[in-house]
Order: C-alpha cells, then structure tokens, then sequence
C-alpha cells in the first residue's frame, strides 16, 4: 500500500513537469536545462544518499524520499529558473531514492521473514501491475482533472501529489520496521563504493545487468521526454493526462504479461528479455519512418507495454544476482551511465526538436517563433 501512494506522488507530476515550464514562460532550451539538473543530480547526489541507505537504513531513506519529492513540489509553485532549478536537483535526489531504496528494503524484509524466493517474483509483477499500471492510469486522469476539468491550473497535480507523499511517510513511519545493508561501523561511504565497484567489476553478470539496465532505462527516459514534442511538433493542444494514462494501460498490460512469463520456469527472464528489446527498439523507429500521429501513438503503446515487462524482470534479476550487502549502493552506480546518457540527449534537445519540426514541414512556423 504504501509502495502505491509513494509512487502515485511521482506519477502526478510526470505528465505535467515540461508543461508547467512551459507555462512560466520557458524555451525549450531552458526546459532542457532543468530537465539536465535532474538527471545530473540523481547521478551525482542521489548516487550517495541512495548509497547511504545500505548503511543508515532503507525504511529512513524511504522517508527522506518523501521529503526531498514534497520540497521538490513545493518548489514548482515559483515561477523563477533558480527556484525551479532547486526543485529538480532535490527531485532528482528522490528519483534515485525511489528506484533503490523501496525495492532494497522489500528485498531485504523478504528474505529476513524466509518468505519464498518465488514469491518475491509475484510481488514484483504485482507492484508493476498496479503502482506503474493502475495507480499510474489513475494518476493521469487525476491530474488531468485537477488541470482541465477544475481548471486549477497545471501546478495543481504537485500539490496533490505532496499530499499522497506526505501520506505515504506518514504510512512508513508508523508500520515499517528498519532493515540495512552493511551495517558494519568501520565502513564510510567511500569503502562502500569501492566495495560496490569491486563487485560489478568481479561479477560479469551484475556487470552486465547494469548495462542492460541502464542502456533500456536511457530509451525509456529519452521517451519521457520526447513525447510530447513528438506528438505536438507546433505545440498543439493535446491531452496529457489522457494519453499518458492511456500509455500507463499498456505498461499495465505489459506487467500483467510479465507475470505469466515469470510463473513459469521456461523461457527464463534472460531469454524473453531478449525479444522484448527487439520490439522496443522497433516501435520506437516509428517517429522516424512516419509522421502518422495514429501510428506514432502506436508505437509509443508498444514501448510502454515492453517497458512493462521490462521492470518486473529486471527487479527479479537483480534479487538473483545483486549481494544484498550492497544492494542500494549498487542500484545507484547502475543510474550513473544512465544519467549521462540521458544528459546528453537532453543537452542536444533542440536538434532533436528541429527534425520533427522538419519532418512535418513545419519549419517556417519554428522560425517564426524561434526555438
């Protein structure tokens, strides 16, 4: 339950973040920069404060998620660039929180109760199913309620989303009990990335499991940015809320898909894997090949249901193959070439801009409103 409201706190403001900052008055260069703030302080930031959680506890890094994501929203609210550029870093702070600590405390409770190993795998589907299908669709079409329907203007879903971030601490705080890594007393942080690095770098399989990891994450991340100005080249109106809870639905049916998968023992995750980034790769050549927006939405549904299989499987590999020591340390060493990539992409947003512009032969409408 409180994986779900954690989770609904980041869902609400997805849909919204590039259009509050367009809002305010910001080019898309500007966006980009923001945009960049974030991934580069998960990556510098959030690398060491997710890795803290191995040591000082991940039930306390789990609460300092919630209350670095609910500073990060109060920050949306001020129209300013410094403000806003705060507001990312923290926000991007909470980004790696999110995807380390939660999964590492889940990981380490399972195993200390001497719950089954397959069981683990269920409740991985069902967390997916739910928190990146159900409670996303949800999120969408609440935020696009708050935004259209109640005209509360697009700042609205962080507000709401603070408030089911400060339920969730609230949750957290009164019913989970504490669990760590290596607790050891002898060891600072820099012994616990050089024991992480050890690790990846002595096993072939954690090594490449990042790779994986962080190669189909920068696709995914890339997309959450590009969808809009693919869908929308000139800035037309469209409807945010429903086409991202549309894009959840496939994620949805996606996880549910994995469920099956995983409940059998052939073919193993490694191999089903396998055809999933086929297909992937594959939908998201659309937008090149066609300026169809039917087609493109197509291919962006196809993408999100492999991103749906993508993140039960890649959670259960990494229970198999991640020493539980190091669990959070290396989960976020893992987002560090990932954030760099997504960096650059990011920083070389407005070519990207340029060609849809100039695909759909809009270009003489780009120079007359500049980029």
């Amino acid at each position: 339950m409180v994986v779900y409201v954690s989770i609904a706190g980041d869902w609400l403001q997805g849909p919204y973040v590039y259009y509050l900052y367009s809002t305010y008055g910001f080019g898309k260069g500007e966006i980009g920069q923001l945009f960049i703030a974030g991934f580069g302080s998960s990556m510098l930031f959030g690398t060491i404060v997710g890795s803290l959680a191995d040591k000082q506890g991940r039930r306390r890094a789990c609460v300092t998620y919630c209350i670095t994501y609910i500073l990060s929203c109060i920050t949306k609210h001020s129209p300013q660039y410094k403000i806003l550029m705060i507001g990312r870093v923290l926000g991007g702070i909470a980004t790696s929180l999110l995807f380390s600590a939660f999964e590492s405390w889940l990981v380490a409770e399972h195993n200390k109760r001497g719950f089954e190993q397959q069981w683990l795998s269920l409740t991985f589907s069902k967390a997916i199913f739910l928190g990146n299908g159900l409670v996303a669709i949800l999120s969408g079409l609440f935020g696009n309620l708050l935004v259209d329907s109640l005209s509360l203007g697009p700042v609205a879903p962080f507000d709401a989303a603070a408030c089911f971030l400060a339920i969730g601490m609230a949750i957290i705080l009164s019913s989970w009990t504490e669990n760590f890594g290596d607790s050891s007393e002898n060891k600072d942080l820099l012994t616990q990335f050089r024991g992480a690095a050890v690790a990846i770098a002595s096993d072939e399989k954690i090594a490449l499991l990042g790779a994986i990891q962080s190669l189909f994450e920068g696709s995914m991340y890339t997309f959450v940015f590009l969808w809009t100005p693919a869908l929308s080249p000139n800035d037309e109106e469209i409807p945010h809320g429903f086409i991202f809870a549309t894009f959840m639905l496939a994620s949805m049916l996606g996880s549910s898909l994995a469920s099956r998968l995983m409940a059998r023992s052939s073919p193993r995750v490694e191999s089903y894997m396998q055809i999933v980034f086929v297909i992937s790769s594959a939908s998201l050549l659309l937008p090149i090949i066609t300026n169809v927006c039917c087609l493109q939405l197509l291919g962006f549904c196809t993408f999100e249901a492999c991103v749906g299989i993508f993140w039960p499987s890649i959670m259960k590999m990494r229970s198999q193959y991640i020493p539980e020591e190091a669990r959070s340390t290396i989960m976020n060493f893992f987002r560090i070439p990932l954030n760099i990539f997504v960096c650059i992409v990011l920083y070389n947003f407005d070519d990207y801009y340029y060609y849809f512009l100039f695909r759909d032969g809009k270009l003489d409408s780009y120079e007359r409103k500049g980029p």
